[in-house]
């Protein structure tokens, strides 16, 4: 089409040629030479630039089918994606408010733009609340808060989140929580201590790793070995050693040591008499995590009666979030809660005072 196109623009352009040597006579042939030379190249030029346009075309629509197989491969992937996550949202919505005999339903509640499905539970004998989050996450955590407001800064917070882990009624091993480090599949493993209150956190991808992890948290705060035997005590807070007989006694203590590390740090110091100088009235006018001066006047009894007060589950706040089963979770923790009986005055000693 293209050839037929530039002989026929060809010759309508010499016969136009002849027709103007016919009018202008013999003295215009050298103009109408020069003319038929410029219509025979404008002639050539329409010739290429319609090749061009049609193999632009080609390439256009090549390109064209391409991006419109690409665009229906992904529209198909994004409807099997859809038809997925709709299963998914189906089968998590099933887990708001899964009943248990142990527990009574507070509230549910869905977080859209996490898919997360929550319910809220109270343990009727024990007062504990947990809160029940089904998401389609394989990465599965659980954790318990307590409430734990001091009154002094001797650490005893900072000290029992670290002496719980030190083994417990089920779990009598020197140190369970290295042995966790060690040899689970945990995602992440730790104990945190606020100037208000103290968390225990676990996560792990694997069921029955996550379900291990749990019941080794769970009774090492609700049933701790570091309540009954004064060494644990000593060993996580303070005591005195004798290095050599010449020389005097010192204070050593895991957090005894590690407040020491604290209290070295210009900024540390700073943020800590910015805080206590702001609320001087209440908890947070001292030190959860311990002074080196205050730590050696806490006493074993006064650790103890700390953990008697505010680890009740009736004081705790009880999470878990993941992929695994509701049930199997209120079943766990049904477990150790059933320990304890209600304590009304739990929650009101923990409440922190405004100022």
């Amino acid at each position: 089409k293209m050839a037929f196109l530039a002989l026929t623009a060809t010759r309508v352009a010499t016969a136009f040629s002849a027709a103007t040597l016919r009018s202008v006579g013999a003295s215009s042939s050298s103009a109408a030479s020069s003319s038929r030379r410029s219509l025979t190249n404008a002639a050539a030029v329409a010739f290429l630039d319609n090749r061009n346009r049609g193999a632009s075309a080609s390439t256009t629509a090549g390109r064209f089918l391409s991006q419109s197989a690409a665009a229906a491969s992904t529209c198909t992937s994004s409807i099997t994606a859809l038809r997925q996550s709709t299963v998914v949202e189906s089968e998590l919505e099933k887990n708001l408010g899964v009943s248990h005999p142990a527990f009574d339903i507070i509230s549910t509640d869905i977080v859209t733009e996490f898919g997360a499905y929550c319910t809220l539970y109270r343990h009727k004998q024990s007062g504990a609340e947990l809160l029940s989050v089904s998401t389609d996450d394989d990465n599965k955590c659980f954790g318990i808060t307590f409430r734990t407001p001091p009154t002094d800064s001797t650490g005893v917070p900072h000290i029992l989140e670290h002496s719980v882990l030190c083994g417990s009624r089920k779990y009598k091993t020197k140190d369970p929580f290295v042995q966790l480090l060690q040899g689970s599949l945990q995602t992440f493993l730790n104990a945190f201590t606020y100037p208000d209150r103290t968390c225990y956190v676990v996560a792990s991808q694997n069921t029955k790793d996550f379900y291990n992890l749990i019941n080794v948290y769970a009774d090492a705060v609700y049933h701790p070995r570091a309540t009954s035997d004064p060494m644990v005590h000593a060993q996580e807070g303070w005591h005195l050693e004798l290095e050599k007989i010449e020389e005097p006694l010192t204070y050593k203590g895991v957090v005894y040591n590690e407040m020491k590390g604290v209290y070295s740090s210009p900024d540390s110091l700073l943020q800590r008499d910015a805080q206590q100088s702001i609320f001087p009235d209440n908890t947070y006018g001292v030190d959860s995590g311990g002074s080196p001066v205050e730590i050696p006047n806490l006493s074993f009894e006064q650790f103890a009666e700390f953990h008697q007060k505010f680890y009740h589950p009736g004081n705790s706040r009880i999470f878990f979030a993941g992929d695994d089963d509701v049930a199997n979770r209120l079943e766990i923790m049904d477990e150790y809660l059933k320990d304890f009986g209600p304590s009304p005055e739990s929650k009101p000693a923990s409440t922190i005072q405004w100022q």
